[in-house]
């Protein structure tokens, strides 16, 4: 990645549909040369609408988009620098692999001999060789999805746009597709820009991501910051498991749960201002007495009121009386001390791992 110059600009961009309708609403946004952005949020949330503006399907009631420099205007898809994935892989039926690939050189009227060799470039790419002469209907879901991907990438666009392109596999393949997808982009080298609802899989694959609510950006980030440090309680509640305490501000890093205990995390407000303190099930610890836990760090009081077996891991809601409940997530190993329902415990946690939000 440099740092040069934007690969997708978007300044002020907002889109109407008729008077009462803002699907994206007065968005700032750049997506660096090489990286792998994903646009993440709910259904109805803009996301997809702003992905078709990037490609041209869609144009900004306001605003402006640059593609590495290049104001593109009513540009149309088919003269700007990127190529799309969808979610329905749109292959010609009659067309076989290497066919579906290689129609858009065809229509650029390129040398035969280029088409072969970029073809088979693609092929490889994708892990398809052996199977060019396949058509659609002797492919499965992900080999589809394969096609699909090598025909968008053949000509090597400056940035790829993908819609949700494996929201029709089932999750074991959809998790294997979203390792190769990186791959390739990895290998490639180009701006890929992906839109999705799953948390998790835009999480495992991209360098950073654009939180979207409404049509506006809430956060903008790193994976890891994304998920450690959400800026709003909306993107907490979003992305991945939380576990919500409504609390006060006593002093800068501490904040008094409702039930009168005095925790330390991380806050930036007044003394006296109502937060949400959030924190992830993952993060926290359990212990038969405050003895047990380690120094500098939390210790609350309560009892199990739930226990669940899921798997890998044990899931517990501790009742804290007044204060709420803390939702717990332990590994299920040999070692794992199991609590049955109404253990008395106390839930240990960092100061790091807690964060104070604004109501």
């Amino acid at each position: 990645m440099t740092d040069s110059i934007a690969a997708v600009s978007l300044h002020g961009v907002t889109k109407r549909f008729g008077e009462d309708v803002v699907a994206v609403d007065d968005v700032d946004l750049e997506i660096r040369d090489g990286e792998f952005f994903s646009l993440l949020g709910p259904s109805g949330c803009g996301k997809t609408t702003t992905l078709r503006m990037i490609a041209g399907l869609e144009f900004p009631t306001d605003g402006s988009i640059e593609i590495y420099g290049e104001e593109m205007g009513i540009s149309p898809p088919n003269k700007r620098p990127v190529n799309t994935v969808f979610q329905s892989y749109a292959l010609f039926p009659h067309m076989n692999v290497e066919d579906n690939i290689g129609f858009g050189l065809r229509m650029q009227k390129i040398d035969p001999a280029e088409i072969r060799t970029k073809v088979g470039e693609a092929i490889e790419l994708v892990q398809m060789t052996g199977m060019e002469k396949r058509r659609p209907n002797a492919l499965s879901g992900g080999q589809q999805q394969r096609v699909a991907l090598a025909r968008a990438l053949v000509n090597r666009p400056k940035v790829l746009l993908l819609d949700e392109p494996l929201g029709a596999l089932d999750l074991k393949l959809r998790q294997t597709m979203q390792l190769e997808l990186k791959d390739i982009q990895s290998e490639v080298g180009i701006s890929f820009v992906y839109v999705t609802h799953d948390q998790e899989e835009a999480l495992t694959m991209s360098d950073r991501i654009a939180v979207m609510n409404e049509g506006r950006m809430e956060q903008v980030g790193r994976s890891e910051d994304i998920y450690d440090s959400p800026g709003s309680l909306f993107v907490a509640g979003f992305v991945g498991d939380m576990c919500f305490l409504t609390a006060e501000v006593v002093e800068a890093g501490a904040v008094r749960l409702s039930g009168g205990e005095i925790v330390r995390a991380r806050t930036s407000d007044a003394a006296g201002t109502s937060v949400t303190l959030a924190l992830r099930p993952e993060m926290l610890h359990l212990y038969a007495e405050a003895s047990e836990a380690p120094s500098g760090r939390n210790a609350v009081k309560g009892s199990i009121a739930r226990s669940v077996f899921n798997g890998g891991t044990m899931f517990y809601e501790v009742d804290i009386g007044a204060g709420g409940s803390f939702d717990v997530r332990v590994e299920n190993k040999p070692s794992m001390r199991r609590w049955d329902m109404g253990d008395s415990v106390v839930v240990d946690f960092h100061p790091e791992a807690a964060t104070a939000l604004a109501q």
